[in-house]
Parts: structure tokens; C-alpha cells; sequence
């Protein structure tokens, strides 16, 4: 009769091990139809399912970046606080970020990349990479405020002033990143999503930064001014 040569055990259950190589098919859509697979198929029929080697890599290497992540965006705003000697300040700066976000991941679909490791590297990158828009707009603002400008006046003084500055720095990134991008050597295919990640997300956050953040300035001085009244002495 025909039986198996080896019974492996896990947990005292028994396991089965199916190993499988990919070809055109990234990790995370390949473990994802495989669990609506095994929830379909599998699951009534009592049976367990798990991913280990690179399925599982993949699946602590997001819970790190989520961490990772939020680590930078709160070491942004304490070095942000820390040099306005601000707490609103650096919240509207980092009002670009998620416009940031937005255009790392256009950039992938564009692209046709999936989310890798790289291309998590790449939005870490970029927290600190678009808030360099905000500082320039909005400490040039505080300045002209200091010499006694209103915000309007500040607001509307300091964009064209700081366009320049702005396209030029965002420029020189993005073009920095052009050869990453479009590389097809070996080993282009690992660091192609990061550089698509940094070039969408600065593209996003340039154009909307300057439009966004003297918004949020204005709207937040005025809550600031109208709810926050300094004591007379």
C-alpha cells in the first residue's frame, strides 16, 4: 500500500509544507489569493493554515515599517517643535505628509511596482524629504509676521518669494532619482520602487504644498488669535 515516507507535526497537529516559487507574481498578492484560497477551501474543513519563510518575513517587515513610520513622523515634529519653539508650527508643515503618501502610492500604480521592502524605505524617506517645503514657506512667513506684516500679507508675500527655492531643491531630488528609477541592470528591480516612491510623493507634496500649507497657516493663526489671548500685564 502507498503511504507517507514522513509525518511532520506542529503544535501536535499535523503539517504539510508546500513550497512554490513565484514568476510574475509579487509576494503580497500571491499570499493574499492564497488566503482567500485556504478560507474558501480549507478552512471548513477544519484545517490550519500559516506562511512561513518569505510570507512571513513579509508580514513582520510591515509591522516594523507601521512603526518605523510613526517613530519618524513623531522625531519630526519634536525636532520641528524644538526649532520654531512651536507647537502649531510643525503641525502645519507636516500637513504635507499625507499628500506625500498619496503620491508614493500613485507612483507605484503608475509604475506598475508592488509595495516592497525598498519601496517602504522609500516613504520613510520621504517624511523627511517633503517637509522641507513646509519650513521654507513658513519660517519666511514668521519672519515677514515679525516685521510686522499681518498673515495675508505674509502669506501672499512669502509664496512667490519661496516658490523658487522650493521647485528647485524638489527638482534636483527628483531628478537625483531619475537613473534609480529607470535602471534595468541587475538587481534594478529592488531599487526601482524606491526611487518611484520618492519621485511620486515629492511630485504630489511640492505641487499641493503650496497650496495647502498657507491654508492650514492661516486657518490655524486664526484659531490661535481668536481662542489663545496672551495675559495683560
Amino acid at each position: 500500500t502507498f503511504g507517507p515516507s514522513q509525518i511532520e507535526h506542529q503544535a501536535q497537529i499535523r503539517q504539510v509544507t508546500l513550497l512554490a516559487d513565484l514568476k510574475n507574481y509579487a509576494l503580497g498578492e500571491a499570499m493574499g489569493d492564497l488566503s482567500k484560497f485556504a478560507e474558501k477551501e480549507l478552512k471548513p474543513m477544519g484545517v490550519q493554515y500559516d506562511f512561513e519563510g518569505q510570507g512571513r518575513e513579509l508580514g513582520k517587515a510591515g509591522k516594523a515599517f507601521g512603526m518605523a513610520l510613526l517613530l519618524g513622523i513623531i522625531l519630526v515634529y519634536i525636532v520641528l517643535a524644538a526649532q520654531f519653539e512651536s507647537l502649531v508650527h510643525p503641525f502645519t508643515i507636516m500637513m504635507s505628509l499625507p499628500f506625500a503618501v498619496i503620491g508614493g502610492i500613485a507612483g507605484l500604480l503608475i509604475a506598475q511596482q508592488y509595495m516592497s521592502m525598498m519601496s517602504m524605505i522609500g516613504f520613510i524617506m520621504l517624511m523627511g524629504l517633503v517637509t522641507k517645503n513646509g519650513i521654507l514657506l513658513v519660517e519666511f512667513t514668521n519672519q515677514l509676521k515679525e516685521a510686522g506684516k499681518s498673515t495675508k500679507e505674509a502669506l501672499l508675500e512669502a509664496g512667490p518669494i519661496r516658490l523658487r527655492p522650493i521647485l528647485m531643491t524638489s527638482v534636483a531630488m527628483i531628478a537625483g532619482m531619475i537613473p534609480v528609477a529607470l535602471a534595468t541592470g541587475d538587481g534594478a528591480e529592488i531599487r526601482v520602487p524606491m526611487a518611484v516612491t520618492v519621485i511620486g510623493g515629492l511630485l504630489t507634496s511640492t505641487v499641493l504644498t503650496l497650496g495647502i500649507v498657507p491654508v492650514v497657516y492661516s486657518l490655524l493663526d486664526g484659531l490661535r488669535q481668536r481662542f489663545w489671548h496672551p495675559a495683560k500685564i
